[in-house]
């Protein structure tokens, strides 16, 4: 029940309230939703630029270990290259190493100074490369291991297959071209298991194209953090280097070297996934049989716009304190100023006239309360008037009973002249005094619907006291059809138009004086009334000064011109600008007016 009354109170009756509330709610869903769009922008932006350095230290860390793979790859190639170093490679592999050290003697006493020496060739790679930890050549024929240790020392260790896993696993592993080292290989050398991975590229006959060997060489993983050094500030998540067996090479972590991760099986190369919680990429090597991984947690993820998400909310917070504050101050403001004018107009409508209000702002509730101050001043002339007006409102009734009693007068009047003529002799004198009696009538008695039939034979009454005027020197034609007839037309639309042709262009000295007036409808469901006649005409000039006068309702002198504006205003101001008066003469050829009323006309209500 409470909440009801207050919703009546603070609500319901109170518009402003409800304003206020329907704007801070517009204000404030803008806000939160400008402001999550700007959110989404800028984490999806953090998010893109994370996953871009997730990306570039993948390429980075795969382009170092590829640079260590073709290393190993060049080291081969330039001994197939060079005749010397390939046949004693080749022999080093084939021999033992007694008899290659006897073939390296032989050949330097028979004068052959520039044979190549393999051991050397190889201990030369190992200096140039910082990283490499160990070299190895492996003879397949003889299962014998000749290796660089990490002080760069040459020795040689037997891998017989009775004695030693080597020989097998050297079989097995043919395939793996980079790889984390063999456990069996790394104990028979000695070395400890440290974060390595291995390059293993075979080592062929060059003659024979028989497999002979095979040639190890082990990096020290941990030199791969080398090519992270532009990306480590803001790199975040983890790296992974696998081999062909899902083994890890290298893990930033520190935890999972040699252990096998098996989530990317049928994964494609570039692709991210989402795994539990984490999004992970992968980047593969096909040529050497590697995997860069990129694994990072969507958590991590969400700290790279943590900071703007922070701000982004704090603004928001701001921006709806202030969508609140500032138009709850505004609009009560307009509230007090719109209440002050409502106990205004109670004060009004109790009948205290004289109260005003006091608001000289310019804006609209000032231009409300000016408005409502000049009614009331108004409206208290109005009331200092109203006795005035009713002393005018008397002596127009008198008035208009002495109009309604003259026309009587000057009927009766008339009809005694025109008795008078008749038993005088004077028949035609009677006949244009009863045209003239009849004309008059028609226009000064008040009828509820005035048509075309009305109007035409008040035009037949004034064109017939003329015939009877002129004789055989004057007549006219009437055509409409039926139909026609009874549709209201404006009172005195037509008469002044022949008014103008008697008073104006008629030849009164000659004969064959001929007007007619024809209606008829149009194609534009408009009826037309055409009034032709073959009078004096109108010069060009003339006629042009009158077309003008009709279209800019200018203030034209002469009595043609007053009849012709005042029916083209009048139907103008009924029924629009497509209907009125048009115009269309020849000096000394006649003149032909055109008048378009609307088909069907509304009835008149308005008759003078």
């Amino acid at each position: 029940m409470r909440s009801n009354s207050l919703y009546r109170k603070y609500f319901k009756d109170n518009m402003f309230m409800r304003f206020t509330l329907i704007v801070s709610c517009i204000f404030i869903a803008t806000i939160i939703a400008f402001s999550y769009l700007v959110l989404m922008l800028i984490s999806d932006s953090a998010v893109q630029r994370q996953m871009d350095i997730q990306r570039k230290t993948m390429e980075s860390i795969s382009n170092y270990v590829e640079n260590k793979y073709q290393s190993v790859q060049d080291m081969m190639r330039d001994v197939y290259r060079d005749g010397s170093l390939a046949s004693n490679t080749t022999f080093l592999l084939e021999h033992p190493f007694g008899e290659y050290v006897e073939h390296r003697l032989d050949r330097y006493l028979l004068g052959d100074q520039t044979t190549s020496n393999a051991v050397q060739y190889f201990q030369n790679k190992i200096d140039d490369d910082p990283d490499i930890r160990s070299l190895m050549l492996y003879s397949a024929n003889q299962q014998v291991m000749y290796y660089y240790d990490n002080r760069r020392q040459f020795e040689r260790i037997s891998t017989n297959a009775a004695h030693s896993f080597v020989p097998d696993s050297m079989v097995l592993d043919e395939e793996s071209l980079v790889s984390v080292p063999n456990i069996w290989v790394l104990k028979s050398i000695g070395m400890q298991r440290t974060p390595m991975f291995s390059v293993k590229i075979p080592i062929t006959n060059k003659s024979s194209l028989l497999n002979i060997g095979q040639l190890l060489v082990y990096f020290d993983s941990e030199s791969i953090w080398q090519a992270m050094n532009n990306y480590k500030q803001d790199f975040k998540g983890e790296i992974l280097v696998l081999s062909a067996q899902n083994e890890v090479i290298f893990d930033t972590s520190g935890q999972g070297y040699g252990r096998k991760y098996l989530q990317l099986q049928g994964a494609n190369s570039g692709e991210e996934i989402s795994m539990g919680g984490m999004l992970v990429t992968s980047l593969t090597q096909s040529q050497a049989g590697y995997t860069v991984v990129s694994l990072i947690s969507k958590k991590e993820l969400a700290e790279t716009y943590s900071s703007a998400r922070n701000t982004i909310v704090t603004i928001a917070l701001v921006c709806i304190l202030f969508a609140v504050l500032l138009p709850a101050m505004f609009i009560s403001n307009f509230a007090k100023r719109t209440h002050r004018i409502i106990r205004f107009t109670r004060k009004v409508k109790n009948g205290d006239l004289n109260t005003r209000i006091i608001d000289n702002r310019e804006d609209e509730l000032g231009q409300i309360a000016k408005s409502f101050n000049s009614m009331l001043d108004e409206l208290n002339q109005y009331i200092d008037q109203v006795y005035k007006a009713e002393i005018k409102q008397k002596h127009t009734e008198i008035a208009t009973l002495e109009a309604r009693v003259n026309p009587h007068f000057l009927y009766n009047t008339l009809e005694v002249i025109r008795m008078r003529a008749i038993s005088s002799g004077a028949k035609d004198v009677g006949e244009m005094i009863y045209s003239l009696s009849v004309l008059f009538k028609s226009y000064v008695r008040p009828k509820v619907k005035y048509t075309f039939k009305d109007e035409l034979e008040a035009c037949r009454m004034y064109l017939e006291l003329f015939r009877i005027r002129y004789k055989d020197r004057f007549s006219y034609t009437i055509e409409c059809s039926k139909e026609l007839e009874p549709i209201p037309v404006l009172k005195m639309s037509l008469q002044p138009v022949i008014e103008n042709y008697i008073l104006h262009g008629m030849r009164t000295g000659q004969t064959g004086n001929v007007i007619s007036i024809r209606v008829h409808p149009d194609d534009h469901n408009n009826i037309r009334v055409v009034v032709t006649d073959n009078g004096l005409g109108i010069a060009g000039e003339k006629l042009n000064q009158l077309r003008l006068g009709l279209e800019d309702n200018r203030e034209l002198s002469g009595s043609e011109s007053f009849g012709l504006r005042s029916i083209h205003e009048r139907l103008r101001l009924m029924y629009g600008k497509p209907y009125g008066v048009e115009l269309a003469s020849e000096a000394g050829a006649g003149t032909e007016v055109t008048i378009t009323f609307p088909y069907p006309v509304k009835e008149e209500t308005d008759h003078v």
